[in-house]
């Protein structure tokens, strides 16, 4: 029986005192560390254990709208959606929330390569099958 696609993920987050700036909030380039770290627990959690061993996940950009401030002691969730995997290249969505309150919306670009020659590699379908649905294949 197939599973279910994982295009979703949630990563919940307390606000660290280190992860607070001189404006008594959360500086924004954590708001990116964030979201780096929930790419990679999603693709952590939900890819085979021979890829995790053999590719590696770096950004290509992001573009990131900051709503509302972090603050000390807050519990925030990184919102993942993983739109589209097209080549080598992962596309994101994600979304900084606390409680009903979005804090930043982020648009994200990744690459994975191959962990040895640190190239850029190609998703296997049964991989891909692991994150989105796959499109219906004609029958012979």
């Amino acid at each position: 029986m197939p599973t279910q696609p994982h295009s979703r993920f949630d990563f919940p987050i307390d606000v660290a005192d280190g992860d607070i700036d001189d404006m008594g909030h959360v500086n924004n380039a954590v708001y990116l560390r964030w979201v780096q770290t929930a790419v990679l627990r999603h693709w952590r959690r939900f890819a085979p254990r021979e890829a995790v061993a053999t590719r590696l996940w770096v950004a290509l950009g992001h573009d990131i709208r900051y709503r509302r401030p972090a603050l000390p002691h807050d519990h925030v969730v990184v919102r993942l959606l993983l739109e589209k995997l097209d080549g080598a290249k992962a596309f994101y969505r994600a979304r900084i929330d606390r409680g009903d309150q979005t804090l930043a919306e982020i648009k994200s670009c990744w690459c994975c390569l191959d962990s040895v020659s640190k190239r850029p590699v190609r998703l296997a379908r049964d991989i891909v099958a692991r994150f989105l649905p796959l499109p219906s294949l004609p029958s012979d």
